[in-house]
């Protein structure tokens, strides 16, 4: 129809299997609007952490297909898909992973440097995630909370139309992390992004949009989040 919104991601029957014959996801239909942040719950080895790798074209489903505002990822070279994934993906791992030979400010600048954007943008995201006047600190003066923080500012720095992000408050305190969870949504809502979250906490997941809980049998609404 002219004029429909287009969904910031669709998952159209994703199935993907290990080698040794276990199916993680076996036909998965899922929609994510635009501006929408949701959270995704369930036990470990259900395949939350694979679904992202999927999304993001870092594996490759057996079957099925993944669009990203429109786009069927399998439709492109892989030259296509890298451009897609470096303008219009942010990731944001609980491993931080966070380059230490790099200053704050190099870190945050790599994806507008990788899109050929100017590098402005870095210091005023991280003064936005609280680190105002560290960009010519390192990583290793950082804490676990300052890392992610930068992590997250990396992330959004190129206002990503799709924002992954999988156990991102994994490895830190409950006060961190729910400073860091606060950030991540205030900042995901101030870019107008959509927004996937891999958690096993429930007090994370409440910070999203809605809950989902996958199971072998799909994705399924937990609740509307407060």
């Amino acid at each position: 129809m002219s004029g429909a919104l287009v969904a910031a991601l669709e998952c159209r029957g994703l199935q993907k299997a290990y080698a040794h014959g276990r199916t993680v996801l076996a036909h998965l239909d899922f929609t994510l609007q635009p501006g929408e942040y949701v959270a995704v719950m369930g036990d470990s080895g259900v395949g939350k952490s694979t679904l992202l790798n999927l999304i993001a074209g870092l594996d490759i489903a057996d079957t099925g297909t993944v669009l990203i505002d429109g786009v069927a990822m399998s439709s492109l070279s892989d030259d296509a898909a890298t451009r897609l994934r470096r303008e219009k993906l942010g990731f944001i791992f609980q491993a931080f992973h966070v380059l230490p030979h790099l200053t704050l400010q190099q870190n945050v600048a790599l994806p507008l440097l990788l899109n050929g954007l100017g590098f402005e943008r870095a210091t005023e995201m991280l003064a936005a995630v609280g680190l105002a006047g560290r960009g010519d600190d390192f990583p290793r003066q950082l804490s676990g909370g300052e890392m992610q923080r930068v992590a997250i500012a990396r992330a959004l720095v190129h206002r990503p139309k799709l924002i992954l992000a999988d156990e991102p408050t994994g490895n830190l305190d409950p006060e961190t992390a729910h400073e860091v969870l606060i950030l991540l949504r205030n900042e995901i809502k101030a870019n107008g992004a959509s927004a996937i979250m891999v958690t096993h906490s429930m007090a994370a997941a409440a910070t999203a949009d809605r809950i989902l809980v996958l199971t072998a049998s799909g994705l399924h609404p937990l609740r509307a989040a407060a």
